[in-house]
Parts: C-alpha cells; sequence; structure tokens
C-alpha cells in the first residue's frame, strides 16, 4: 500500500514543474534584476538561433552527405531515407543547443545570475553564506563540470539520432528521448550553482538527484520546453536559476539543510 504522506510519481512530477513557474512569478518580485538576468540569456539565444538557422540552409545536404549508399535507390526509398536523416539531425541538434544554451549562458552571465541566485536564497531564508571556492579551484570544478555536460549531451545526441532513423516509432521517439535527456541535463546544470554553494561532493549531488527523480524531471523538462522558444527562453533564463535554488531546498528541507 502507497504511503499516504508520500505524494504519487506523477504528483511529484507535477510540483516539480510548478517549480519553474515558482520561479517566473520573481519576475514580480525583482524586476530590475531579473531583466538584468536576461541580457546574457539574449547574447547567447541569438547566436543559437543564428545556428540552428544556418543548419536549416544545410540539412538536406547534410542528409545527402551522411547518406551516399541511398544514391543508386530508387526516387521514392532514397528521398523517404534522406527525409529521415534529415529530421533527425534536427532533433539531435535541438537537444545539443538546448542544453548548450543553459550552460554557456550561465557561464557567460555567472556574475548577473550569482547574484540573482544569491538574492533569491536571501529572500527565501535560513541561508549561511555560500562556500567560496579558491580561484583556480572554482575553474577546474567549472571546466570540469561544463566538459562532462558537453561530452553526455554529444554522446546522448548520437544516441537520439540513431534512434530518430527507426523506421516509423522515430519519429516519435528520437524527439521523446532528446526531451527526457535534454530535461535531466538542463535540470542538473541548473542546480549545480545552489549545490556548489553548500560543498557538496559530486556523490551526494547524484544521490540528491537520484532520490527526488520525478521532481527533476517536471522542473527540467518544463525548462526544456520553454527553452524551444528563442524569446520565451530569454525572460525564462533567470526563472530556472530561481526555480532550481527553490527545487533544491526542498530536497535539502526534510533534513533541515537549508
Amino acid at each position: 500500500m502507497q504511503n499516504a504522506s508520500r505524494p504519487s510519481v506523477i504528483g511529484r512530477f507535477f510540483t516539480g514543474v510548478g517549480y519553474f513557474w515558482k520561479g517566473f512569478a520573481y519576475w514580480g518580485r525583482r524586476p530590475s534584476l531579473m531583466a538584468l538576468g536576461a541580457v546574457p540569456a539574449l547574447i547567447v539565444g541569438l547566436v543559437m538561433v543564428a545556428a540552428l538557422v544556418a543548419l536549416g540552409f544545410f540539412l538536406d545536404e547534410l542528409a545527402v552527405l551522411v547518406t551516399p549508399f541511398a544514391d543508386p535507390w530508387g526516387a521514392i526509398y532514397r528521398e523517404t531515407l534522406r527525409l529521415a536523416v534529415g529530421a533527425a539531425i534536427l532533433v539531435a541538434a535541438v537537444l545539443l543547443v538546448v542544453v548548450t544554451f543553459t550552460a554557456a549562458t550561465l557561464a557567460v552571465g555567472d556574475p548577473v545570475y550569482e547574484r540573482i541566485w544569491l538574492r533569491a536564497e536571501r529572500d527565501l531564508g535560513a541561508f549561511e553564506a555560500p562556500v567560496e571556492l579558491p580561484f583556480w579551484a572554482g575553474v577546474r570544478r567549472a571546466t570540469g563540470s561544463g566538459l562532462r555536460l558537453v561530452g553526455f549531451t554529444l554522446i546522448t545526441g548520437v544516441l537520439v539520432f540513431g534512434i530518430g532513423l527507426i523506421p516509423v516509432v522515430g519519429a516519435v521517439l528520437g524527439p521523446a528521448c532528446g526531451w527526457l535527456v535534454g530535461g535531466w541535463a538542463v535540470a542538473r546544470e541548473l542546480l549545480s550553482r545552489p549545490v556548489d554553494a553548500r560543498d557538496l561532493d559530486r556523490r551526494a549531488e547524484r544521490a540528491m538527484r537520484a532520490a527526488n527523480r520525478p521532481l527533476v524531471l517536471g522542473f527540467g523538462l518544463m525548462v526544456y520546453v520553454v527553452f524551444l522558444v528563442p524569446f520565451a527562453a530569454v525572460v525564462a533564463m533567470p526563472a530556472a536559476v530561481v526555480g532550481s535554488t527553490m527545487l533544491f531546498r526542498k530536497f535539502v528541507a526534510p533534513i533541515g539543510n537549508t
């Protein structure tokens, strides 16, 4: 029998979704600070949109380039395959762009998002001064985190591309897998700031995410969907920073580590 005091998996998933919108509501509390947080997102977002537009212009050529073996095939079979390949490339590229947008925006706007995160922590209360890492230790940790994220996304992008080529079901499975993996990766990156501030090691961080998987997925998938819309991504980035801060505090609240 399910413990009545513990919400269902679906309930916890939608609770995670709600944390993004709680972060979005912070625009009404700190509009000038949140507007400042939209600037790095706008800069990086313009670069990412330009990259996707450029990819769109060369998508047909790329599909032909990776399927030279289909040249002798009949026109219907050849074009069907290349249409599927083009779609799979686009899905994998969107996954890479959304995750890279998150990581690059947080890196470019680090001082701004530091202010937003710290203001949110203080407004929420019961937060001691953050742990200050030595400069080079912070650089090594941030570099390692970024490289792991990029590597993870590239490998996943290849897998999503392969899934997208599966006849019939690939058109659905490819985007669905990209959404799931991308949402998880985006949430993990956004949660890194409150984790680092409390000097939690990577093992504890992974255990915390695993114990709260429905919440993390709900939050990450909602952010991922909004980040697919260029203008929405600009105003949503500072909201996602605040929402991830609130979400992390829910993880630690039951054990009194707020």
